[in-house]
């Protein structure tokens, strides 16, 4: 079974390793210790790598649940796949019933080191957090590779009783969390077949807006570029070029979407651009004033929560297995922090 090689080959000892706990002070452009083991087509014009739970090639009556999570900047998709193992142990999960899915978007630094075939997908170091294409093979966006990821969910035949879809992620994974709630095409095919899909979003660095206002105006005001995309809606990327912006915000403010936010996430995050800090002084801050303005803008985003996760600061492990970020992604009971 792939956790328990995973376990294995890692260790437990990186249940909550250097790594994932301080993501801000380690290079993002070494190339990466693991490559994820499964592959997956991405319309025929590139491969993604990814650990699943389950071997998805065949029938999974028994899951009715998908959690899609997303790795931070240093494409750590091993040791995120040991937290989610984690947080399912934790939350009473018997491993059958939820499939646990942890995509790789790789660098051009981890194909060369690893000797990777040339249909691996591979990006620059920070363009897939906002939905780039990919360098190479083809210019896939990575949100089209989330895209082919619902779209495999939503296939009956293999999934005949899957009821809920979570795409989570803390740090730069959140990133992409985020802006793909706005600009996700893939929730579609599983609207199909009456699937739910939430979108948990951890203690990112930033947050896209959707019009002119930020917490810190007199920076804003100074910055050319604060309302560019990722931070804005100016200069979206192809994947984002058929919508206007009010309709994107309209299906964002329609999506389920938790804001999980650790109380301790104060100190300066590792975007400390003039775009990140017209948002707020750190992740804390940037989170709660971000959904602050989507709960004043169009009667509220009603589908919208804020979960404060007391106690812990910038840490992916202790953000997804506390009783909050089991609750965000199980619906396990306790969550009491709501705001």
């Amino acid at each position: 079974m792939r956790v328990l090689s995973c376990l294995a080959a890692i260790g437990l000892a990186l249940i909550c390793s250097r790594a994932l706990c301080t993501e801000d002070e380690t290079p993002n452009n070494k190339p990466v210790k693991v490559v994820a083991d499964a592959r997956l087509s991405v319309g025929g014009r590139g491969v993604l790598p990814l650990y699943l739970s389950s071997d998805w090639s065949m029938p999974l009556p028994a899951v009715s649940r998908a959690v899609i999570l997303l790795h931070g900047r240093l494409r750590n998709a091993d040791e995120y796949y040991i937290s989610a193992h984690t947080a399912q142990v934790a939350a009473g999960n018997d491993g059958k019933s939820a499939l646990m899915i942890v995509p790789q978007f790789l660098a051009e630094v981890d194909i060369e080191a690893h000797k990777l075939p040339a249909d691996m997908l591979r990006w620059s170091l920070v363009g897939w957090e906002g939905g780039d294409a990919a360098l190479a093979p083809n210019p896939v966006s990575s949100f089209e590779a989330l895209d082919a990821i619902l779209a495999r969910l939503s296939d009956r035949r293999i999934f005949p009783n899957l009821k809920q879809v979570v795409v989570a992620g803390h740090s730069g994974g959140a990133q992409v969390v985020q802006r793909y709630a706005i600009a996700g095409k893939g929730e579609a095919a599983l609207s199909r077949q009456h699937i739910e899909i939430r979108y948990v979003v951890a203690n990112p660095s930033s947050y896209a807006y959707f019009g002119a206002e930020r917490p810190v105006p007199a920076i804003a005001a100074s910055c050319q570029g604060y309302n560019v995309w990722k931070y804005g809606m100016d200069g979206r990327p192809p994947y984002l070029a058929d919508a206007t912006t009010v309709a994107l915000e309209q299906r964002y403010v329609e999506r389920e979407v938790i804001y999980l936010l650790g109380t301790l996430d104060t100190k300066p995050a590792a975007d400390k651009s003039c775009m990140a800090e017209a948002q707020g002084p750190n992740r804390y801050a940037r989170g709660h004033a971000y959904a602050d303005v989507m709960a004043r803008r169009n009667r509220g985003a009603l589908n919208h929560k804020v979960w404060d996760v007391a106690g812990v600061g910038h840490d992916g492990d202790k953000m997804l297995t506390s009783t909050c970020g089991l609750a965000a992604l199980f619906d396990s009971p306790g969550c009491g922090t709501e705001r």
